[in-house]
């Protein structure tokens, strides 16, 4: 199992010491660094500029919206980014929901979001090939473009730059049983939000279907300390952000994701307890056991403990909420 190193994306400003953690991450011997976006900072700038100041590190996005950028544009970032670190680049990719693909990208979220998905890395997938011009006649994603409001004069091209590597890796961000099906058969691998070594039999059938050498990238926030209810705090928070208000009280993917793991009626009163204000509550009300089963925290044979089984299961590569340099080298030397 490959180590990775997750910055996650920008708060207020830049994050001085991403830099720094992912230079300390390469000399670790980590596989990969890995930056994300939601409505702030993008993900692929930071990443550039990390690879300005790395060598060998592996570089990938988890996730960069799909509704953020048409499929070709995200294939050009993805594309001149390879060719500037000498072929590091691993492109996760990711839908959001309807309140920020409506709410921040200003543009209808797909009623069909399986097709939406496989249209775009299908996108994706050519513009990197190079065989040809993209053609698709896709219900989301016609290249040309061919709807009513257009002139009808658009033409099929291909990419002038020749991608270094036709073959450059595309991992999707998935929740719902079809989704993550689907990865299996498009992708080159899973970025799972949320991932307990415990609970392996919930994705186990969804997974069928993957071929030898797919990925399977959890995140998980890490801590090496003594006090693991302290330590875990931070994941409560996270989680209850996420399932209280990254969705609608109707349509939360994330509070959905919560609850087919085993926690659906305290996966709902965080929700409620989020969308009526009370944000404090809503953290408390974060069952320790589910934040715990998702993450490694606590004393160095603890973590040690639980690492076990993170590697008995599908993980190929564990990304790493972490910004503690300490916990990067117990982590490193634990594996």
């Amino acid at each position: 199992m490959r180590l990775g190193l997750a910055l996650g994306y920008w708060g207020r400003g830049p994050s001085a010491d991403h830099v720094p953690l992912a230079l300390e991450a390469e000399r670790l011997g980590y596989d990969s660094v890995w930056t994300a976006e939601s409505w702030g900072s993008d993900a692929f700038t930071p990443l550039t500029w990390i690879a300005a100041q790395t060598s060998r590190i592996k570089l990938g996005t988890a996730v960069a919206q799909m509704a953020a950028r048409s499929p070709t544009t995200t294939a050009m970032h993805a594309l001149t980014l390879d060719h500037l670190s000498g072929g590091r680049v691993m492109l996760g990719l990711g839908l959001s929901g309807p309140q920020v693909v409506e709410g921040w990208y200003g543009r209808p979220f797909p009623k069909s979001p399986l097709t939406a998905t496989r249209e775009y890395v299908d996108v994706v997938r050519q513009v990197l090939r190079r065989e040809g011009p993209v053609e698709l006649d896709g219900r989301f994603h016609s290249h040309p473009y061919r709807g009513s409001d257009g002139t009808g004069l658009g033409k099929a091209l291909k990419p002038i730059t020749h991608p270094l590597r036709s073959g450059l890796p595309v991992l999707l961000g998935a929740e719902g049983p079809k989704n993550i099906a689907q990865t299996a058969r498009i992708a080159d691998g899973w970025l799972p939000l949320y991932w307990s070594p415990m609970r392996t039999a919930v994705y186990e059938a969804s997974l069928d279907a993957a071929p030898e050498g797919f990925l399977v990238a959890p995140m998980a926030r890490a801590k090496v300390c003594d006090d693991v209810a302290e330590g875990l705090l931070p994941v409560k928070a996270m989680l209850g952000f996420y399932i209280g208000g990254m969705g609608h009280a109707a349509r939360n993917f994330h509070a959905d994701l919560m609850g087919r793991m085993g926690f659906e009626e305290e996966a709902r009163r965080v929700q409620e307890l989020f969308l009526a204000g009370r944000r404090e509550e809503a953290v408390l009300a974060v069952p320790d056991a589910f934040a715990d089963e998702i993450s490694l925290i606590g004393p160095r044979e603890r973590i040690a403990e639980r690492l076990d089984l993170w590697r008995k299961g599908p993980v190929t590569d564990l990304l790493l909420l972490s910004p503690d340099p300490h916990t990067l080298r117990v982590l490193a030397d634990l594996n």
